[in-house]
């Protein structure tokens, strides 16, 4: 363990940093060469912070670990409450880790306002790494919304042409479900008396307020994930973000949705969670085929990774609502894995559109003639993300699918060929843009990747490689948390059965307990 707060200072050092580029004066080139440097230091170092961390982290505790705990509003009981377990554990790294590789990816390709870029970069960083490290629901809903405002400028400042109207369009979808969410939080403070998530956790309120409940998050985690058919905003959010908010949006704020499943819905509605269990089922099988479909006939690089990733998350909340050991390991491991894989995609995107200044695919072809290095490092993602079993996004998949046999295997049947169909167009994809004649000669002249480039991919190549062959690392963090989850989950969905067939008998009649108050004989004054 450590003897500071370290997950406060790797929340808060971004938005140190942020003020710190806010205060950059000077001749424009030079103002922009600072703060890229200076936002570049920031997140390495919080990063360097976040390595140090998982280092420290105690992979055999199911407890929440570095836990920082302060009053905030005394007369509310409303507390600071920090802390991160085998659930969270990656998602802060995985924040942590992207954030570097998307300011250095900027670098060249923005060269207006740089210096407000940098500074929403960071603030964007302080909400993820918060998002994930609160232990008390206000405090979550404050990070979980704020996420929202620095995307939303980056999206609408420094994005593609009908940029204003993706940003808005994910700003209403978004709030429109939090809204909601709003509600919940507020329902179970007026009923439990706290705020505090552990206690909310191992304490459940009554049956029919979680059926509510349930709804209400779901509603906002299910838009953020996000799930058919709330879907709509993503792939033009994709279009229109600039490569790094592409990155970050598919790498990190998608799996918002997916950890607050794991924090909100599961432990502190079960019984909520296993009588809507299908109704998720069928709406991630529709998911994974369905976008899986549209993502065949797209023309748009980015859109049809967008889709990828719509299809992908629904193996996500398949595998986490079957309430399986493998199911929710497997729905963990797809989120971390294609956290990578995505980010690393939609860098590929980024590279020839830096290039080329287009995104359609008819657009390429041929570039293993003058790319050999990018047909090599886009090979690998594309197989990642299709499965391939020795990458990490096989064992995600894998262990999903398995969590869905075990409960229901017609499900598990339809949300197979979401492998074959994913394997379809991102076959397609590569056919069309690494191989092929090479009709364009602005494609054809396109130079091979450079130093900086490599750089940005070599981490992802590594991470795709070792968590496909080695995945012991994260499973051995994640395993005990999930195991006191679906622990805690199930003894509250039997305590409940339990106490609805319950039969009335002498022993427990309470017409029979003669220590009940009688009422009192009415007199007349």
């Amino acid at each position: 363990m450590v003897d500071f707060p370290i997950l406060s200072l790797m929340t808060y050092l971004p938005l140190v940093g942020a003020l710190f580029v806010m205060m950059i004066r000077g001749e424009p080139d030079l103002v922009a060469r600072n703060a890229r440097f200076a936002a570049l230091y920031t997140s390495m170092f919080t990063f360097a912070l976040a390595f140090y961390m998982m280092a420290k982290f105690d992979p055999a505790s199911a407890d929440f670990q570095f836990v920082e705990k302060h009053v905030w509003f005394d007369s509310l009981k409303i507390s600071y409450h920090m802390g991160v377990d085998g659930i969270s554990l990656f998602f802060v790294v995985l924040s942590a880790f992207l954030t570097p590789i998307c300011i250095l990816a900027s670098w060249n390709s923005i060269q207006s306002r740089v210096k407000e870029y940098m500074v929403a970069f960071l603030v964007l960083e302080t909400f993820m790494i918060g998002t994930f490290c609160a232990l008390d629901t206000v405090l979550f809903y404050v990070f979980f919304e704020a996420v929202l405002i620095p995307m939303f400028l980056i999206i609408g400042i420094w994005g593609g042409v009908r940029r204003v109207y993706s940003a808005f369009k994910l700003f209403l979808y978004t709030l429109l479900g939090s809204v909601l969410m709003l509600v919940a939080i507020l329902t179970l403070y007026f009923q439990a008396g706290t705020t505090d998530i552990p206690t909310l956790m191992a304490n459940p309120v009554a049956r029919d307020l979680q059926m509510w409940l349930w709804l209400a998050c779901f509603a906002s985690f299910a838009v953020k994930m996000p799930m058919w058919p709330v879907h709509t905003w993503l792939p033009d959010a994709h279009v229109e973000a600039p490569t790094a908010g592409s990155v970050i949006l598919a790498g990190v704020l998608l799996k918002m949705g997916g950890y607050g499943f794991l924090r909100f819905s599961l432990p502190m509605f079960p019984e909520a969670s296993a009588h809507y269990a299908d109704l998720v089922f069928w709406l991630s099988i529709i998911a994974i085929v369905y976008t899986s479909l549209v993502a065949l006939v797209q023309e748009d690089m980015k859109k049809m990774i967008a889709y990828s990733s719509v299809a992908h998350m629904g193996f996500v909340t398949l595998g986490i609502f079957t309430a399986t050991t493998q199911g929710v390991e497997g729905g963990i491991f797809q989120m971390i894995s294609h956290g990578i894989i995505s980010g690393a995609l939609f860098l590929c995107v980024g590279v020839v559109y830096d290039r080329l200044h287009t995104r359609e695919i008819g657009r390429y072809g041929g570039l293993v003639k003058n790319m050999p290095k990018y047909a090599t490092v886009f090979m690998l993602m594309m197989l990642g993300s299709v499965g391939l079993p020795g990458t990490s996004g096989f064992v995600g998949e894998f262990l999903s699918l398995l969590g869905a046999f075990k409960v229901d295997t017609t499900v598990a049947l339809f949300a197979t060929t979401g492998v074959v169909l994913g394997a379809a167009y991102m076959l397609v994809l590569y056919r069309r843009v690494i191989f092929g004649p090479q009709t364009n000669e602005d494609a054809a002249a396109m130079p091979d990747l450079d130093k900086r480039e490599m750089l940005i991919f070599l981490p992802f190549v590594v991470l795709v490689l070792w968590l496909g062959v080695a995945p012991g690392y994260v499973m051995e963090r994640v395993s005990p948390s999930v195991e006191k989850l679906l622990t805690q989950y199930e003894t509250h969905l039997a305590a409940a059965e339990a106490a609805q067939v319950t039969p009335i008998t002498e022993e427990n009649n309470p017409a029979d307990d003669v220590s009940l108050p009688m009422p009192e004989a009415q007199t007349d004054e």
